[in-house]
């Protein structure tokens, strides 16, 4: 038998060199992205133990469960004419698979009365969207690790939407960032699928649409991304098909109500206005017209590929005239981002719940898409006048002009970056611990 083969001198075991190394630079591992897996590990750990001490500690306060429940409640009787549906709080407002999730809840939780379970179910919910928007940072490198603290432990407003209060907003959150972790894993198909479930739950996540529809294009040409469109809207009619069947006005009508109007002593965003005017529909026209012209002018000066005509995407990328090139990996988180946040900045009204809309992309927004050389501390700063503005209970005028101040002012790092798009091929992604 040959003799064991004996390690050279001074030779050490991997963990052992991994170990010195975080020694030695234990001053940088806040601050350098090779250790974000680290850090959001060790915090997803305490946000096990945050989100039970929140649950136990701090009172549930009831605002829509009870509505959920005897809106899905209706469905369980029988009843699938949408203008028939309806909670304490209204009628039904959202799309069929806001119902089969809730259905299955209200079962779960024995008719919605067992509170608890719901907020264990939610906390769960909580833990699988931090693991989804951790996992797409790890992808990214952009943001220095020292930032996830404030992601995790610094919004008690986060964790109120999640499980004090059972919003359907974190289940739509939660399959959205689920869809985006396919996509930029190549998986276009079933990240389509998913993203049309997120929709189903509740519509804010078409502002995800405009970048999602610019990215298919980009990656398939128009011939290609009409498969990919088909999926979402097979998604769509499956779901909504025994609504659809019984009244399908009601239900498109009901469930797809982008003119619905919002009350003014629950708005964030907009408090400084009198309510006449935030009432007025030419000012919700205008809004509209500004979230579009931002939108093309993102798609067409920031997203698109320079010298590469608009046309050219609706061309097969092997018929261009510019090379083909796949979207990086922070390119699409880049695009699809700034998309949702263009909606934000130009909504009609944001209420608290809402909040959880945009809250894990900011970091991102901010450190990954923005100006490089804008201060950390700027950052740090927007960060908190942000939660600040959703923690103002009611909203003041000026808790709702600061929210604007740091919108704007993210806007125009976005916009004054360098463009999303560059003319380098990309390189097969590195495998890493997130992967």
């Amino acid at each position: 038998m040959a003799a064991a083969r004996k390690k050279p001198p001074g030779s050490a075991s991997p963990l052992w060199t991994t170990f010195q190394t975080l020694w030695q630079e234990k001053h940088l591992i806040l601050f350098k992205t090779e250790y974000t897996f680290l850090v959001v590990s060790v915090l997803w750990l305490l946000e096990i133990g945050i989100n039970v001490w929140v649950i136990h500690k701090v009172s549930y306060t009831e605002i829509d469960w009870k509505a959920y429940m005897d809106e899905v409640e209706g469905v369980i009787n029988g009843t699938y004419d949408y203008t028939q549906l309806k909670g304490d709080t209204g009628p039904l407002v959202y799309p069929a698979g806001f119902v089969y999730i809730f259905t299955a809840l209200y079962y779960i939780t024995s008719s919605g009365a067992n509170i608890r379970l719901g907020q264990y179910i939610f906390a769960m919910f909580y833990l699988i969207t931090l693991l989804l928007v951790f996992r797409i940072y790890c992808r990214t490198k952009k943001v220095p690790p020292y930032v996830f603290f404030f992601m995790c432990c610094a919004s008690y407003r986060i964790h109120s939407i999640f499980v004090l209060r059972l919003f359907n907003d974190p289940v739509a959150m939660m399959l959205l960032f689920a869809a985006v972790n396919l996509f930029i894993d190549g998986r276009w198909s079933l990240g389509c699928c998913i993203y049309s479930l997120a929709v189903s739950v509740k519509m804010n996540v078409l502002l995800f649409a405009p970048g999602l529809l610019f990215l298919l294009l980009s990656e398939f040409g128009l011939i290609k991304t009409l498969p990919k469109l088909g999926i979402c809207a097979s998604i769509q009619l499956l779901l909504g098909l025994p609504f659809l069947l019984e009244n399908p006005v009601g239900y498109m009508s009901r469930a797809f109500d982008l003119g619905r109007q919002f009350m003014f002593k629950w708005t964030v965003n907009w408090r400084f206005l009198p309510e006449w005017l935030f009432l007025n529909r030419y000012f919700h026209f205008l809004l509209l017209v500004a979230h579009l012209l931002s939108l093309l002018l993102f798609a067409l000066r920031r997203w698109k590929r320079s010298g590469e005509s608009p046309l050219e995407l609706l061309k097969e990328p092997s018929k261009r005239k510019v090379p083909s090139q796949k979207n990086t990996v922070n390119q699409i988180v880049l695009i699809l981002f700034t998309s949702n946040f263009i909606g934000l900045c130009f909504s009609r009204s944001l209420h608290y719940q809402f909040y959880v809309w945009y809250f894990h992309t900011l970091p991102y927004l901010l450190w990954g898409g923005g100006i490089k050389k804008m201060a950390h501390l700027l950052r740090v700063l927007i960060l908190g006048l942000v939660e600040l503005s959703w923690n103002t209970y009611p909203s003041t005028c000026s808790s709702s002009v600061a929210l604007h101040v740091c919108h704007l002012i993210i806007l125009l790092s976005l916009w004054l970056a360098p463009p999303a798009t560059t003319v380098t091929q990309r390189k097969a992604p590195a495998k890493d611990k997130c992967q």
